[in-house]
């Protein structure tokens, strides 16, 4: 029996998807609810599971195409293939790996040295393949399976990082730097060796891969940017995530009359106060103290004195929100996402914290939702992470301000007649000059730099 693989209902204003990947081909033995294909959204990748037991058919849509709800992606053969064919393709093609690989030189080394560096045992004693083999990875988010797929990798030699031992996307990021690194000792002649370069390829110096944080720019793993060699360009489409931040931030430079406003916060006080408190913290809610929840506590308070900040412009009206729904920004591999705190003014330090933490690792492996992302009265993006001593954060569309946060670098200071080193930090608050005076966004960035200066106001309200 013939079942109908569907694009799932799309989020709302989300139009079509594109796919990102197939994880299954035609032929493949599938189970029920395993994932077969990603497919990408303007924020969030959808996974589309094998409605029941079969073996995949004919594929109607090629990675790359954009299909919108309720389109056929593929044919399932429900009940169809015997068992036990997919550890015999596994193995056909592990071994076909193998044979091409050894057809190259540069290639083979690679591989060995990966091999050598991941599958070595405390003891310094190379583990077997068998042994890999027999570790299960879990489940894969659709990040960290692409990536697999993509460099060809074991996950079972992937030490995971996340929650139950998952892989995230930064394991294998880092297990490919590992191999790179390896590879570069390996590829070094011994001295007296017989080996010859490659024909063709220049015998010194050898050509250094690409590291993954590069790949991530788009350049392929694979390009030679040895000093004085082939100037290479290579051309790729972008992501559809990216297009819609760009239409975004294009968006809001020509709607909004953006103006910013800077001023500087002694956060001495917070950090004796995390200091004093940070074990007795983290052992009472199993989570660290840190400094964006003092952000989000002082932002909230200062948005309830002025409303104005957390209203928006919707058309000729000027909507105030009576709730705080404050917007983290995150980098992501695929790009910057912005994540909701629903309702941040009930919320204590500690669930802040907690809810962050959860945004970062969903937005690194890739499985964000639509909910996670809509809607939003407040931004904060804290580029100081990054090492920014300043920048003007631009609006996150339809909302009125953003806060940006810097890197907190120690700079003299005159405290009581004497110049003393404090832990300070530049604050920016962009907004949009059509709803927001120029007093009031002064006043609250200062209710700001006050409440986080005296952190006891924040517990009082006053």
């Amino acid at each position: 029996m013939s079942i109908e693989v569907k694009v799932p209902q799309l989020p709302e204003s989300v139009e079509d998807a594109t796919i990102a990947a197939w994880h299954k081909q035609k032929g493949d033995r599938v189970s029920r609810d395993e994932n077969l294909v990603d497919l990408e959204t303007d924020k969030v990748v959808l996974e589309v599971p094998a409605p029941a037991d079969g073996v995949l058919g004919e594929i109607l849509h090629g990675e790359g195409d954009t299909v919108t709800a309720g389109e056929v992606l593929a044919m399932l053969e429900e009940g169809a293939g015997a068992t036990g064919d997919t550890g015999s393709k596994d193995k056909k093609a592990s071994e076909d790996a193998s044979s091409a690989a050894s057809s190259e030189a540069d290639d083979a080394q690679t591989e060995a040295a990966e091999e050598q560096s991941q599958n070595a045992d405390p003891d310094g004693e190379a583990s077997t393949d068998n042994g890999a083999a027999d570790r299960d990875p879990g489940p894969l988010s659709p990040a960290v399976r692409r990536l697999v797929q993509e460099h060809e990798l074991d996950p079972a030699r992937i030490a995971g990082t996340g929650k139950d031992g998952r892989i995230t996307k930064a394991d294998v990021l880092a297990y490919m730097e590992g191999g790179d690194s390896a590879e570069q000792t390996d590829e070094a002649p011994a001295p007296g060796s017989s080996d010859t370069a490659p024909p063709g390829r220049p015998e010194a110096p050898a050509p250094r891969r690409q590291t993954a944080a590069a790949e991530k720019g788009g350049i392929s793993p694979d390009a030679d940017i040895t000093p004085g060699g082939k100037r290479q360009e290579q051309r790729v489409p972008m992501t559809r995530l990216r297009r819609r931040i760009a239409e975004r931030l294009v968006e809001a430079q020509q709607t909004a009359a953006i103006l910013t406003t800077w001023n500087e916060v002694d956060l001495g006080a917070v950090g004796e106060l995390r200091q004093r408190y940070k074990q007795t913290f983290e052992k009472e809610y199993g989570v660290r103290l840190g400094y964006m929840s003092f952000f989000v506590k002082a932002a909230v308070e200062a948005l309830k004195r002025f409303p104005v900040i957390n209203a928006s412009v919707d058309g000729t009206d000027v909507v105030y929100h009576g709730y705080f729904d404050i917007g983290i920004a995150v980098s992501a591999p695929r790009g910057l996402v912005v994540p909701i705190l629903r309702d941040a003014d009930q919320m204590s330090f500690a669930e802040v914290e907690k809810t962050i933490i959860d945004f970062a690792e969903h937005a690194r492996d890739g499985s964000l939702t639509m909910d996670d992302l809509t809607g939003g009265t407040f931004s904060i993006t804290n580029g100081g992470v990054f090492g920014s001593l300043m920048s003007s954060p631009i609006l996150n569309p339809p909302q009125s301000a953003i806060l940006g946060m810097h890197k907190i670098q120690q700079r003299p200071m005159v405290v009581d007649g004497e110049i003393v080193a404090r832990p300070m930090m530049y604050l920016a608050l962009s907004y949009d000059h059509r709803l927001v005076d120029g007093k009031d966004a002064v006043q609250f960035l200062v209710t700001i730099k006050e409440l986080l200066e005296d952190p006891a106001r924040l517990m009082l309200q006053v």
